[in-house]
């Protein structure tokens, strides 16, 4: 768990926030005014943390309160020993969160990674709490059809999810994301693809792996790709209720994507996002890899501005 106090330099300097409504120290950033008409969560995936978001929070917090949390077992989270890291638990999490501690309504979701299908779980149980649905290099269950089959073929085709489905065969998943610590950046970089590999400074690189300082404080980013690829017989999620699915899928949503990702390649995310929202805008960042806010910062923060004050 990274220090409270930790700013890396001045990159991150937003006062912490603690709950542990859901059991565990949980660490979340509430900036911005309280009266601003509901409040946009940014919600971070694999292997990141809330720092992922920090060339938003700022300008967008002069206006919007903003929430950032981070997940069980990344950033300044604590990462119990005694929990299975599964997607369900997160959602648990989060709803503990902005639910039970917050209160919040009229949230504008802004998901990535893994953080897409933890939010929409998250909405599928709150339909009523979501204004509107901000997408970017991620995925939503929704449970329709044709979705199961087009994250079969990303599973199949994508660069990190053959990566980790190899590792996982030979034994080295476990040992590599264990010592994330020392792997985050190759994991960003080269796995999943970060095309502006400048930004990448000792600064960077401390905060991404600060986390991550032994084996124990690995739980959450091993679990995440490790329920993929062996995921437990006995864990069956429940169908989405079909009420929740039609109030989300009326909710304005639009899908920035990051054209050169190598994990969850825009072949599948766009049509999957398409299933569920054929209607809304697809923009896609032709020079941008999976991770759109650390290399087009300025043109998600504008793409945002406008999505919100359009819908």
């Amino acid at each position: 768990m990274i220090p409270a106090d930790e700013t890396f330099d001045r990159t991150w300097p937003y006062p912490p926030h603690f709950t542990e409504a859901a059991g565990f120290r949980q660490h979340y950033v509430d900036e911005g005014p309280r009266d601003g008409g509901g409040a946009v969560v940014f919600l971070h995936g694999e292997p990141t943390w809330g720092y992922l978001w920090r060339h938003l929070i700022g300008p967008l917090s002069r206006e919007r309160r903003v929430i950032v949390p981070d997940h069980m077992g990344f950033g300044k989270s604590a990462t119990p020993a005694d929990r299975t890291y599964l997607a369900g638990e997160h959602i648990d999490n989060l709803e503990a969160l902005l639910v039970d501690v917050l209160d919040l309504h009229d949230i504008t979701l802004v998901m990535h990674d893994w953080g897409g299908p933890i939010g929409t779980g998250f909405a599928l149980r709150h339909p009523g709490r979501i204004a509107r649905v901000f997408a970017t290099n991620t995925v939503l269950p929704l449970g329709l059809p044709g979705y199961d089959k087009l994250m079969a073929e990303n599973f199949a085709d994508s660069h990190w999810f053959r990566w980790a489905s190899a590792a996982h065969a030979n034994g080295t998943l476990e040992q590599t994301l264990g010592g994330a610590g020392s792997s985050v950046t190759h994991l960003m970089l080269a796995l999943q693809t970060i095309t502006r590999p400048q930004h990448i400074t000792p600064t960077w690189v401390r905060a991404y792996a600060a986390h991550f300082t032994d084996r124990a404080a690995c739980q959450g980013v091993l679990r995440f790709p490790q329920q993929l690829v062996a995921p437990d017989p006995d864990v069956t999620p429940a169908p989405p209720d079909l009420d929740a699915v039609a109030a989300l899928r009326a909710k304005p949503a639009v899908l920035v994507e990051g054209m050169r990702d190598t994990a969850l390649l825009p072949r599948y995310v766009i049509p999957a996002f398409q299933l569920a929202y054929p209607d809304a805008p697809v923009i896609e960042l032709a020079d941008t890899g999976h991770f759109p806010s650390e290399d087009a910062p300025e043109t998600l923060l504008a793409l945002l501005h406008l999505f919100l004050q359009t819908t």
